[in-house]
C-alpha cells in the first residue's frame, strides 16, 4: 500500500472535481420474452368469430381484496385474519423490515464519521527514560476533551451503488412480501373452495342415504309381500352400507383442509371449526389481461427483477476497489493539565489532514471479484427470464384449465340427467316387476358417481379460478414497490 499526505484543502477540491464519477455499468431491465395475446384467450377453431367475445382486461376486478369477487362473507372473514395472525407473512413482513434498514446502512456511507468523549488521566513518566529532561516532570495530569472527524467521499461512486444494491435489494424483498401474502391467501382460497366442495360431495352422500334408506325399505316391504327376493333386500342394504361409509370417509378430508386453515389464519386446529356450507357459488370471470402487463403485475417476477439490478451495482462495487481510497480526517478539542483552564482557548488543539492509499498488487483478487459480480448478475438475469417464462406458463395453464373444465361441466351435467332419468325408468320398472333390483342398483351407483364427478369438477373450476388470479398476481403492480 502507497500512502500520500496531502492538504484537506486541496483533497475537498479534488473531491468537488470528481465527485460524479460513478464506475460500472448503469442498469438496464434485462430482455424477457412475451407474446402479444395469451394463447388461451383466442377463439376455439371451431367457433366463428361472430360468436366468441374476447376477454377484456378489467384490473378493477382485481385490485385490492381479489378474493371479495367470490361473493362468500366467510371467505371474507377468513382473509382478513391472514395480515393479524399468519405467521409465515409475519416472517416475510420483518425480512423486508431488515432489508429496508440495510438501505439506511448504506446511505450512512455517504456522511463522515463523528466521535467526541473526554479524557482523565494522571500519568507518572520514568526518570530513566532515554529522551528524559532533568528539569522536567515526571508525574502530571492530562485532562483532555476532543472530537474526531473521519470522511470517504465516495468519488468513484461504491456508496452510490452500495446504496442502489441495497435499494434494489429491498425492493425484491417487498416484491417477495407481496407474493407470500398472495401465496398465502390463494392457499386458504384454495383449501376454503376444496373444503366446501366436500360439504357440496357431504350433502350429496346425506341426501343419497336418505334415498337409499327409502329404497331398502321398499324392498323390504316387497319381500314381505313375496314381491321381491331376499337377494333384492341383501343389495339393497350393500348399497346403503357402502354409501354410508363414504359419507362418513368424506370427513376425513374435510377435517384436514379445516385444519390447514386454522394454521393460515394462525389459530389452533383444535379451537377452529367451520359449519358445513356445501360449495354453490357462481363462479366469477377473470379477466387475464395482455402478456406484457403480466411483468407489471407478478411480484415473484418483479423481485427477480429487482434483483437483477442489485446484481448489476454490485459490479460497480467491485470495479470502484481498483481505484485508490481517499480519507479525509480531522481533531478539535481542549486539553489542560489543570481542571480550571481546561475549556479556555490556549487550550485548544486541532488537526487537519487527508490521505490516499492506492491498492499496487493483490494476486488478481479484484479481477476476480469483479468477474465474480458480473457472473452474479448474468445468474440473476437467467432467473428473471426463467420466472417470466413460469409466469406465462402458470396463466395459460389455468385459462386452459378453466375453459376445460367448463366444457367437462357442461357435458358432465347432461351425464348426471341421463343417469337420473335412468334411475327414474328403472325404479318403475322395478315397482312394475319387469326388472330385478341389480339394474337399480346400477342404475343408482352410475348416478352417484356421476353426480360426485359433478361436484369434484365444480371444486376444481374454483380451485383453477384461484389459481389463475394468482398467476395474474392478485391485483398487485410494480407500483406497489416502495420508492426507498
Amino acid at each position: 500500500m502507497i500512502a500520500l499526505r496531502i492538504p484537506a484543502i486541496g483533497a475537498a477540491a479534488l473531491c468537488a472535481l470528481i465527485a460524479g464519477c460513478t464506475v460500472g455499468p448503469n442498469y438496464k431491465r434485462p430482455s424477457a420474452p412475451s407474446a402479444p395475446a395469451f394463447k388461451e384467450t383466442a377463439p376455439p377453431p371451431s367457433i366463428p368469430n361472430g360468436s366468441w367475445k374476447q376477454a377484456q382486461p378489467s384490473d378493477q376486478v382485481l385490485r385490492g381484496k381479489w378474493w371479495e369477487i367470490y361473493s362468500d362473507p366467510q371467505l371474507n372473514a377468513l382473509e382478513e385474519k391472514i395480515a393479524i395472525s399468519n405467521q409465515t407473512l409475519k416472517a416475510a413482513t420483518e425480512q423486508y423490515f431488515a432489508a429496508r434498514a440495510a438501505v439506511q446502512v448504506a446511505r450512512a456511507a455517504y456522511y463522515p464519521t463523528l466521535s467526541a468523549g473526554p479524557s482523565i488521566s494522571r500519568q507518572h513518566l520514568s526518570q530513566n527514560r532515554p529522551v528524559s529532561i532533568p528539569s522536567s516532570l515526571s508525574q502530571y495530569n492530562d485532562f483532555v476533551l476532543a472530537g474526531q472527524a473521519s470522511w470517504e467521499p465516495d468519488l468513484w461512486g461504491q456508496v452510490r451503488r452500495s446504496v442502489e444494491s441495497a435499494r434494489a435489494s429491498a425492493q425484491a424483498s417487498a416484491a417477495d412480501l407481496a407474493n407470500v401474502e398472495l401465496s398465502v391467501r390463494s392457499e386458504l382460497a384454495q383449501d376454503y373452495f376444496e373444503l366446501r366442495g366436500l360439504d357440496l360431495q357431504k350433502q350429496l352422500l346425506d341426501n343419497t342415504v336418505i334415498s337409499y334408506t327409502d329404497s331398502l325399505n321398499l324392498t323390504k316391504t316387497r319381500f314381505k309381500g313375496g314381491v321381491a327376493t331376499d337377494s333384492d333386500v341383501a343389495l339393497a342394504e350393500t348399497q346403503l352400507k357402502s354409501t354410508q361409509a363414504q359419507d362418513i370417509d368424506v370427513d376425513v378430508a374435510r377435517a384436514q383442509f379445516e385444519h390447514a386453515i386454522a394454521t393460515l389464519i394462525g389459530e389452533p386446529a383444535s379451537t377452529f371449526s367451520l359449519t358445513q356450507a356445501p360449495l354453490n357459488l357462481p363462479l366469477p370471470q377473470v379477466p387475464p389481461g395482455l402478456p406484457s402487463e403480466l411483468l407489471e403485475r407478478r411480484p415473484d417476477v418483479a423481485g427477480m427483477e429487482r434483483r437483477a439490478d442489485a446484481a448489476n451495482a454490485q459490479i460497480g462495487v467491485a470495479i470502484s476497489a481498483y481505484y485508490p481510497n481517499v480519507t479525509l480526517t480531522g481533531t478539535g478539542g481542549f486539553e489542560s493539565k489543570n481542571p480550571g483552564t481546561w475549556i479556555q482557548g490556549p487550550s485548544a488543539l486541532w488537526s487537519l489532514g487527508a490521505s490516499a492509499s492506492e491498492l499496487i498488487f493483490d494476486a488478481g483478487r479484484r479481477h476476480a471479484v469483479t468477474e465474480q459480480a458480473r457472473d452474479n448478475y448474468e445468474v440473476t438475469v437467467a432467473n428473471y427470464r426463467q420466472s417470466v417464462l413460469s409466469a406465462f406458463q402458470e396463466v395459460e395453464d389455468n385459462l386452459a384449465a378453466l375453459r376445460i373444465l367448463n366444457d367437462e361441466s357442461v357435458t358432465q351435467a347432461e351425464a348426471v340427467a341421463a343417469a337420473e332419468r335412468s334411475l327414474r325408468i328403472s325404479t318403475v320398472r322395478y315397482k312394475q316387476g319387469l326388472d330385478d333390483y341389480l339394474v337399480v342398483l346400477t342404475a343408482q351407483t352410475v348416478l352417484l358417481t356421476n353426480q360426485r364427478t359433478q361436484a369434484d369438477i365444480t371444486t376444481r373450476q374454483f380451485a383453477a379460478n384461484v389459481l389463475l388470479i394468482k398467476a395474474l398476481g392478485g391485483g398487485w403492480d410494480t407500483t406497489k414497490l416502495p420508492n426507498l
